[in-house]
């Protein structure tokens, strides 16, 4: 099965999306994402989904989940490169992800995460 590949960026973890985000990637990539924050007490997670052109309810709720996850573990999480399409879906279903901040790039979310440590 495909992995979506994490690296350690500083005290943060980066993962980022540049396949279609299916359901058991999806899972299996909260799963890294926990066992690295454990493994390396990462403070931050920065999700890089600029290449998803969509994003289903299980996605949207799973990468909420994250969040919550790295939160209880002692990390923030930040996404970015969200499309305003994708963005749109999110309001359209009413669904928000709570835990999970957002910022337009990557060098705007390094610098949110940075400047809250």
């Amino acid at each position: 099965m495909d992995r979506i590949p994490i690296a350690k960026i500083g005290s943060c973890l980066f993962a980022t999306i540049q396949v279609d985000m299916h359901d058991r990637l999806a899972l299996a990539l909260r799963e890294d994402l926990g066992s690295e924050l454990l493994r390396t007490q990462a403070k931050g997670v920065l999700l890089d989904i600029t290449s998803l052109d969509t994003l289903d309810t299980f996605i949207a709720r799973l990468l909420a989940g994250i969040g919550a996850m790295a939160q209880l573990l002692g990390a923030r999480t930040v996404l970015v490169g969200m499309r305003p399409a994708v963005a749109m879906t999110l309001v359209e279903l009413g669904l928000t992800l709570e835990g999970v901040q957002t910022a337009l790039n990557v060098e705007r979310g390094m610098a949110l995460l940075e400047a809250t440590r």
